[in-house]
């Protein structure tokens, strides 16, 4: 064999080892990445998830969805998929299971989802959602009353670990449904900056605000801030019972971050 057919069978050789050792460097990386995606949500291979389902408020039926809401329960299940795991969609009023057996995705303020009541009461006692048909649909955390308007919708953003199984349940609670995509989105898109942050098992509440949601629907999402303290802090006896803003709530802080 001469030199240059030798050369030619070692360039071709050193070629496709390159290329093998590339294809397995990304397989490694990829399948690293999705472990971690599938520890935050709490979503193993084959493992079991619920996703609940709230009510359309404005509808005189009980079993009305809002469209919106509907999306985002398919952006959900999308997610759910993707990490490999099984999911259950429940009507918000029949789910009848405890914390940390499976993973859930609790979607929809307390008017739409007795779900989400049921999870503030609990475990954010420092929450309050006041009915945008009866007052202004103000998320109250702590003494801070975050208001919706055509300019800006809210949306709390939680992970509440608790009882057995260590299964995360997450509660996306938006003033709108578009706050409600909005609040799904920025937990897909950040998943992995939150997961260094809190952890494989820490609980967390964010305070998120949707900028012009009827310009621009549920794709700018500023951080408000980080609101754990607060949600999980109860009230003071004095104000567990009231159904208005507190005096002077100010409004909503300036973003400290943007997806």
């Amino acid at each position: 064999m001469s030199d240059t057919v030798l050369n030619i069978v070692l360039g071709v050789v050193s070629s496709a080892v390159s290329a093998a050792l590339a294809w397995l460097l990304q397989t490694a990386l990829r399948r690293r990445a999705l472990e971690r995606e599938r520890d935050f949500f709490g979503l193993p291979q084959g493992g079991e998830c619920t996703i609940v389902v709230p009510r359309h408020v404005s509808s005189q039926s009980d079993n009305s969805v809002n469209q919106r809401d509907v999306l985002a329960l398919m952006e959900l299940a999308t997610l759910v998929r993707q990490c490999g795991a099984r999911l259950e969609v429940v009507p918000h009023d029949k789910v009848g299971q405890g914390l940390g057996t499976r993973t859930e995705f609790c979607v929809g303020g307390p008017m739409a989802n007795a779900r989400t009541a049921a999870h503030l009461r609990w475990k954010l006692p420092g929450v309050r959602i006041h009915d945008s048909a009866a007052r202004d649909g103000s998320i109250v955390v702590g003494s801070r009353a975050y208001g919706q308007n055509a300019g800006v919708n809210h949306v709390l953003l939680s992970r509440i670990t608790a009882g057995e199984g260590g299964r995360p349940t997450f509660l996306i609670c938006g003033q709108t449904a578009i706050s409600n995509i909005a609040g799904v989105r920025y937990l897909a898109r950040h998943h992995r900056e939150l997961a260094r942050r809190y952890g494989r098992s820490g609980s967390f509440s964010l305070l998120l605000r949707v900028v012009q949601p009827e310009d621009y629907g549920a794709d700018v999402t500023e951080l408000v801030g980080d609101v754990t303290a607060e949600a999980g802090a109860a009230p003071p006896a004095s104000e567990s019972g009231s159904d208005g803003p507190e005096p002077g709530a100010s409004a909503a802080p300036e973003a400290a971050g943007r997806s």
